[in-house]
C-alpha cells in the first residue's frame, strides 16, 4: 500500500493532514490518555456520588462525564486546528463574554457552597472563570508582545488592566482559587515575556501582600488556613473530607483494591470533584497515581520546552503561560488531596467531573497546541526540518 493511502500521509494536504503532521504527538497522546483516564474514573467514582444524592441512575454522573469530554475533544481539535492570529481573536471574544456573563452573576448567578460563581440553564451550570483564564493569558501574552515592539502601544499597562478587571470579578463571587490560579500563570506569563528582574521582585512583594490581605478579608480563606496548619482546629473549611481522602489514598496501597472495591471514597461527599484524584487511588493504587502525576508532567515540560523554541514573542510567552495555567491547576488539587495546602475546590483538569472545566480544558490546551504546531518560520532552523515533531 503506498504512503498516499493513509488517511494522513505526509503527502495529505487536508486540513486534518496538515494538522496531524504540524502537531506535537507526545503533547496530543498524553492530553488523550488524560480525558480517557477522566472518563475511566468517572464510571467509578460515579456510583458513590450518586448515591450520596440518592439518585436512582448510579452512571449518572458518568454518563454526563463522557459526553463532557466528548465536547472538550472537540474543542480541543478545532482549537488546535487556529492560526495563531486565530488564537487571538478566539481569546479576545471569549474574554468579552466571560466578564460579562461574570458581571451578571450577582443578578443571574446560581448560588452554591457560600459563593456565586455559575449560571444555570437546563441542565447545565456555567463557570464563566474557567473560559476566562486561557482567555486572559492568550491577551496579556499579546499585550506583552506589543509593549516590546515599542511603537507606542502601553501593553504592559493593558495586560495588568485585563488581569485587575478579572481578579475583581472573581473575589465578588468570592473565588480565591482561581485569582491565586491566574496570579500565578499571569505573573509566570510575565516572567517569560523578559520583563526587569525588578519589576518582578515588585509583583512578588504585591502578590505577597495581597495574599495576607485575603487571609484577614474573607473568612473562609483564614478558615481552611488555620485548619491546614493547626490539624486540632475546629475551624478547618471541612476537615472530614480531607481525612477521608487521606485515608482512601493510603488504603489503595501499590496497586489499589481495584475496580469497583473501594470503601473509603464513599464517605467523601466530592470524591467525583474536587477529590477524584483520591478516589482513584484507593481503586488503582500509587502506580496510577504517579501516572497521572507523569502524564501531567509531561504535558508541562514537554510543552514549557517546545514554548521556549519558538521564534515570536507572542506565541512564546501565550503557551507558555497556558502550559503553566494547566500544570498549576493540576498541582493545586492534587496537593490539595495530599494536605500539602489548605482546601481549595479546583477541579483536576480532565478528571475531575464538571462540564466548565472539562470543555474549559479543552480550550486551554487547543489554544496551546495551536500556538506550539510546526508552521513556517514558527521555530528556529534547527528545528525539525521535515515539518513534524519528534
Amino acid at each position: 500500500m503506498s504512503p498516499q493511502q493513509y488517511a494522513f500521509a505526509r503527502s495529505d494536504r487536508s486540513r486534518l493532514g496538515v494538522w496531524w503532521w504540524t502537531t506535537d504527538h507526545i503533547l496530543l497522546g498524553a492530553t488523550t490518555i488524560l480525558i480517557a483516564i477522566g472518563v475511566l474514573l468517572s464510571f467509578a467514582n460515579s456510583p458513590a456520588a450518586a448515591e450520596r444524592l440518592n439518585l436512582a441512575d448510579p452512571f449518572h454522573f458518568a454518563v454526563r462525564q463522557s459526553l463532557f469530554a466528548a465536547g472538550g475533544s472537540v474543542i480541543l481539535l478545532a482549537v488546535s486546528m487556529m492560526s495563531p492570529k486565530g488564537v487571538k481573536r478566539s481569546a479576545f471574544f471569549i474574554y468579552l463574554a466571560a466578564i460579562a456573563i461574570m458581571i451578571a452573576l450577582p443578578l443571574l448567578g446560581h448560588h452554591a457552597k457560600g459563593a456565586t460563581r455559575w449560571l444555570q440553564f437546563g441542565g447545565f451550570t456555567l463557570q464563566p472563570s474557567e473560559f476566562m483564564k486561557p482567555a486572559m493569558i492568550v491577551l496579556g501574552a499579546w499585550m506583552f508582545a506589543e509593549g516590546q515592539k515599542g511603537e507606542g502601544v502601553a501593553g504592559v499597562s493593558i495586560a495588568f488592566g485585563l488581569y485587575g478587571l478579572a481578579v475583581v470579578f472573581l473575589l465578588l463571587q468570592p473565588d480565591v482559587g482561581q485569582t491565586v490560579l491566574i496570579t500565578i500563570a499571569f505573573g509566570a506569563a510575565f516572567f517569560m515575556a523578559g520583563v526587569p528582574f525588578a519589576w518582578i521582585m515588585g509583583l512578588g512583594g504585591v502578590a505577597l501582600g495581597g495574599a495576607v490581605a485575603l487571609y484577614f478579608a474573607f473568612d473562609h480563606v483564614s478558615s481552611r488556613v488555620n485548619g491546614f496548619l493547626s490539624h486540632d482546629k475546629a475551624g478547618s473549611a471541612d476537615p472530614h473530607q480531607i481525612q477521608r481522602a487521606q485515608e482512601a489514598i493510603a488504603a489503595g496501597g501499590l496497586f489499589g483494591r481495584g475496580p469497583g472495591e473501594a470503601i473509603l471514597k464513599r464517605q467523601v461527599p466530592d470524591v467525583h470533584t474536587d477529590f477524584a484524584y483520591a478516589g482513584g487511588a484507593e481503586e488503582y493504587g500509587l502506580i496510577f497515581s504517579l501516572l497521572l502525576i507523569g502524564l501531567f508532567a509531561v504535558i508541562v515540560l514537554r510543552g514549557l520546552y517546545r514554548s521556549m523554541k519558538l521564534s515570536d514573542p507572542f506565541e512564546q510567552v501565550a503557551a507558555a503561560g497556558l502550559f503553566v495555567l494547566v500544570g498549576q491547576q493540576a498541582f493545586i488539587n492534587i496537593a490539595v488531596n495530599l494536605r500539602m495546602i489548605p482546601t481549595k475546590g479546583m477541579t483536576l483538569p480532565f478528571i475531575s467531573y464538571g462540564g466548565s472545566s472539562m470543555l474549559a480544558m479543552g480550550l486551554t490546551l487547543g489554544m496551546a497546541l495551536a500556538l506550539t504546531r510546526k508552521r513556517p518560520g514558527a521555530y528556529a532552523p534547527s528545528e525539525s526540518p521535515n515539518g513534524a515533531f519528534a
